[in-house]
């Protein structure tokens, strides 16, 4: 019985995506569930385990990634379904009904941490071996897990509906409006810091757990994702302290850099190093296959696991691991020559010119993390990152052998974890933040920002190829776009690149951009959603040409991103059916019209 309440129970759907017919009765859960300790343990799992559904994996990759300038649609792949759905995300002529606006896989986990929230106290009372300690640490999973997924929910739609009460029984009221994105941040926020108390240890566990459940570092971390990016979106409102934000931001990754240095265990090889900042940091020659192969690694902080407790099975019981990143990136179907849907945009391969993410010839990623990557210019890359086993080649300069697709991951066991935090992520969250609070190009913070950057760069180089004049440099170095290192204009260039290089495929660059955006626009309401706004925010030309430099109509894509609203995603059209309380993005008319705004 408590299988199928669980199967039930995971199943649910929040808001207007909740399927009546699913409903357990309230009575049935009280009689035959919520008795013991391993009841709630079973729930808290179901809750984690929903986030190995393939289409909440496959939105994230969308959503984070696919909507930015590093990927594009592969040139294999010019039909089908989920084609012509991604070429409506690629042109910006995206439909209310694609099928990437459905955002019930995450409001399914949303409703799980409700109820375990909601009925979890009561177990207290019937099972001795169920602790305060227990119940504390649960409930800040739940909220922190739940807050992961408000805080996708905003950073795709904007504007949505914020629901902390449990679905169970069909006679309760499904229809919740939107809430504006500013009150359902600082819900999460609330909730985040309540559960860093009470969540366990970075050391608690060993195995999948230690990475596949929140600790206190996984909670900073996404404390300080909230803060920056709410900093970011009100930094040009007078009435608001973005620079208190900015501060948290830091506060916070300073925290989970210290844990994760004070964490790292020396071997039998490595001596403490007084002048490395960051031991807990390994050269990628050493540590990649730990990061993106065998994963869980020392520098990870959360990952959605599907190499440890969870796996995905198809109806023949057949393990499919993560099938998301595996069919947007790798095969979408099992075959010997397949390819993903999604490849790297050809700016990944280039060499020595402007507009390109790889430009230090002696930068170990750019073998690491695509096929093919010789220096010609060709126009998409296989992604090698998160899609191999083991290296199969040498490691050397990226140019010549070693290209060719080896150490391919099985189709059928394709046991990649989906990695959230990794420490270099929130280093460099923390080199972001302290430029936004620079005053001008002679504070000094932008020197500390760089050396935080430098130090991310410096760990990616060959052996052997890099002389001290390559290194980057902050007195004569300058980004892509053609600004200095030391200047504030500059460094905030020359972090979003070395966020690009080190994070590229990790569902981080449209947000990071979104970020740019924000900071240089004014007007921005964030305490009302679009549909009641009369005017809107125009975007930043510049982040739209760095969004838009994978197509070959620029012009007319930053035609079709004029102002905010257009920076997120519409409401479905079958939400917006069964919900009348849901206010559509107001640029998203029909099916196939968006007014200009």
């Amino acid at each position: 019985m408590k299988k199928y309440i669980y199967i039930i129970l995971s199943s649910l759907l929040a808001v207007s995506c909740v399927d009546t017919a699913l409903l357990p009765d309230d009575k049935t859960v009280d009689e035959d569930f919520w008795k013991t300790k391993n009841d709630v343990a079973l729930m808290v799992n179901g809750a984690y385990a929903q986030m190995t559904n393939s289409d909440l994996i496959t939105r994230l990759i969308v959503w984070g990634d696919f909507r930015s300038d590093e990927l594009v649609q592969s040139t294999g792949i010019t039909g089908g379904n989920t084609y012509q759905q991604l070429l409506q995300i690629f042109t910006s002529n995206i439909a209310v009904t694609n099928m990437y606006t459905n955002w019930q896989s995450l409001y399914s986990v949303i409703n799980n941490c409700n109820i375990v929230i909601a009925k979890a106290g009561s177990v207290m009372e019937q099972d001795p071996n169920y602790t305060q300690g227990d119940y504390l640490n649960d409930i800040a999973q739940m909220k922190t897990l739940r807050s992961l997924c408000y805080f996708y929910l905003v950073r795709a739609f904007r504007d949505i509906p914020y629901i902390t009460e449990a679905y169970m029984q069909n006679s309760q009221d499904m229809n919740i409006p939107q809430s504006s994105p500013e009150t359902v941040l600082n819900g999460c926020i609330a909730d985040l810091l309540e559960s860093a108390p009470n969540i366990i240890s970075p050391t608690a566990y060993d195995g999948w757990r230690r990475k596949g459940w929140f600790n206190s570092d996984a909670v900073y971390s996404l404390l300080a994702d909230i803060y920056i990016w709410k900093a970011s979106v009100h930094h040009n409102d007078p009435s608001y302290d973005a620079a208190t934000d900015y501060q948290q931001c830091i506060n916070y990754c300073d925290i989970v850099i210290d844990s994760k240095n004070n964490a790292h265990v020396y071997g039998k090889s490595e001596a403490p190093d007084p002048t490395n900042k960051y031991p807990a940091l390994a050269k990628y020659e050493d540590d990649y296959n730990e990061i993106f192969i065998s994963q869980n690694a020392e520098e990870s902080i959360f990952e959605i696991q599907f190499s440890g407790q969870y796996e995905n099975y198809d109806k023949n019981n057949t393990p499919l691991g993560n099938n998301g990143v595996c069919q947007m990136y790798y095969k979408y179907q099992n075959n010997g020559s397949g390819y993903g849907y999604l490849r790297a945009a050809g700016m990944f391969g280039i060499s020595g010119t402007s507009n390109v993410v790889f430009n230090q010839s002696y930068d170990g990623r750019k073998i690491k993390f695509i096929f093919g990557c010789n220096g010609d210019a060709a126009e998409q890359y296989d992604i090698r990152k998160m899609c191999v086993e083991a290296t199969g080649y040498t490691y050397g300069a990226p140019t010549g052998s070693g290209q060719t697709r080896q150490g391919d991951r099985d189709y059928n066991r394709f046991a990649q974890n989906y990695i959230v935090y990794r420490m270099t992520d929130i280093m460099l969250l923390k080199a972001e933040a302290m430029v936004q609070l620079a005053t001008d190009d002679t504070d000094p913070t932008l020197q500390t920002a760089f050396d935080i950057v430098k130090a991310v760069n410096d760990r990616a180089h060959i052996a052997g190829t890099v002389t001290m004049s390559d290194e980057l440099r902050f007195a004569t170095g300058s980004s892509i776009q053609g600004n200095a290192f030391n200047t504030k204009v500059g460094m905030e260039e020359l972090v979003m690149e070395e966020r690009l290089r080190e994070l590229c495929f990790e569902g981080k660059r449209w947000y990071d951009l979104l970020r740019y955006n924000y900071r240089h626009t004014e007007g921005v309401n964030y305490n009302i959603i679009l549909a009641d706004q009369q005017a809107f925010a125009a975007n930043y030309r510049p982040m739209i040409n760095l969004a838009a430099r994978k197509s070959s109509d620029l012009s007319a894509l930053y035609a079709k991103m004029p102002t905010e609203p257009y920076l997120y995603m519409p409401i479905r059209e079958g939400e917006l059916k069964v919900n009348p309380a849901l206010k559509q993005n107001p640029v998203y008319t029909s099916k196939t019209d968006t007014k200009n705004y």
